[in-house]
């Protein structure tokens, strides 16, 4: 959703288009063919890279391609999360999509797919596609059909500061939730801020709900509960209910409310400026903490959401998604050779390296160096069961309302079922 540098919201607070090519937000798809009087063919490519070094590495990415192609021209317009969102949502109802557009699969995908504007990449992209890693693919696969090229593939957990936790003597991550709230408390008792939250992107909130359901109510609850459209179940209102516990002990930097993502006084740079000890955040979180602030360096760790003591989840059931590319239907031939291009063994190389990513190309993994990020792999490798987040797994309107019902709970207007009563609404009045 999701991100992000990369995959997903990693990033992000308003605004209009920073584009590093120049382009206007109405002027989106060109041509039927993208096609010139030039004899140039015009890609434009959405994205929502907006922090470095990414933002730098793909807007080299897209010269090198035009290098290789000599009559494609590649114009980037760059997007932070929210404000693609609203705008994708707005383009979706228009009927007109850009030519590459950043997604993040699910439900938010399908709908525009069974409008019909999305391009059926499954024959076209065969000959190469078939050899991306395959959990990389499953979030762009609907029907069978696939429509989504994946670059980054990943999962939501806490990252945090070794040096503080040692300051609060604490010896190890907590793996229960009794565990991780004891280790908030000794933060607190410490000086020390437990945790960074961007209060004011509703979607930061969300992945605690999330991953507390999963815990309590299961991964495959998730899923019934958006096919039966009832979330009222004892499982979610649980969630809720140790999501309270943790509010309750006012763990969050102050004003986080009012807080951005990745902002220079945001939840990414207030853990990457040593001012917070954890945030949960998914895989991109090391480059948005040092871009926006100073980044941990060696003091920087990962450890998966905990388990809920009688829960139905466990430990090794992951939460995240990664990032993708669509076309549009009817997008130039050039465009699926720059999804191709993208997805090669030599950018996935150059993504792995310069921005932090996790291949999607198996060959590409060799280029992982990071030991964070490996952990996050080998997270990803063992899991047992995964899924998508869920204000993308979701209808559109229903994962609005969850970012929006979780953020009501956090900031003390919304009970626990309130929150669950308010999904089940929502989902009822999407059928």
């Amino acid at each position: 959703m999701g991100d992000p540098a990369l995959s997903r919201r990693g990033f992000l607070a308003a605004s209009a288009a920073a584009g590093l090519g120049v382009t206007a937000l109405s002027g989106c798809g060109g041509d039927s063919d993208g096609g010139s009087s030039s004899g140039t063919t015009t890609i434009e490519w959405w994205n929502i890279s907006t922090t470095e070094p990414t933002r730098t590495v793909w807007a080299a990415l897209a010269k090198k391609f035009e290098a290789q192609n000599p009559k494609v021209r590649i114009k980037i317009v760059q997007l932070e999360n929210d404000a693609y969102k609203s705008k994708m949502t707005a383009l979706t109802a228009s009927g007109k999509l850009p030519d590459v557009f950043h997604t993040w699969g699910g439900g938010v995908l399908r709908q525009q797919v069974d409008a019909g504007m999305v391009e059926d990449l499954t024959d076209r992209t065969k000959p190469w596609a078939d050899g991306l890693l395959p959990v990389s693919k499953q979030p762009y696969l609907l029907d069978d059909k696939l429509y989504g090229i994946p670059f980054d593939i990943g999962m939501v957990g806490f990252w945090y500061n070794k040096a503080l936790f040692g300051k609060a003597g604490i010896s190890a991550p907590p793996t229960t939730w009794s565990g991780f709230l004891d280790a908030v408390g000794k933060l607190k008792s410490a000086g020390v801020t437990p945790l960074a939250l961007a209060g004011k992107e509703s979607w930061t909130a969300m992945y605690y709900w999330a991953y507390l359901a999963m815990r309590t109510a299961g991964v495959d609850a998730l899923r019934k509960a958006d096919e039966k459209k009832d979330f009222t179940g004892a499982g979610f209102v649980q969630a809720g209910q140790h999501l309270k516990e943790l509010v309750d002990l006012t763990p969050f930097q102050k004003g986080f409310l009012g807080a951005a993502y990745s902002s220079p006084t945001g939840q990414a740079a207030t853990v990457g400026n040593g001012k917070a000890a954890m945030e949960l955040m998914g895989q991109w979180a090391p480059v948005v903490e040092a871009d926006a602030g100073k980044g941990l360096g060696a003091d920087l760790g990962f450890f998966p959401f905990p388990e809920v003591e009688g829960g139905a989840g466990k430990l090794t059931e992951v939460f995240g998604g990664g990032g993708g590319h669509a076309l549009r239907r009817g997008a130039p031939q050039a465009a699926v050779d720059f999804l191709k291009f993208f997805a090669s063994e030599t950018t996935d190389r150059d993504l792995v390296k310069k921005t932090g990513v996790l291949p999607v190309v198996p060959a590409a993994e060799s280029a992982l160096s990071d030991a964070n990020i490996k952990a996050v792999q080998a997270r990803l490798k063992g899991a047992t069961g995964f899924q998508l987040y869920l204000d993308q797994a979701y209808a559109p309107a229903l994962g609005q309302q969850v970012n929006d019902s979780v953020a009501g709970l956090i900031a003390g207007s919304k009970s626990p079922q309130a929150v669950a009563d308010a999904i089940t609404k929502t989902a009822k009045e999407e059928q």
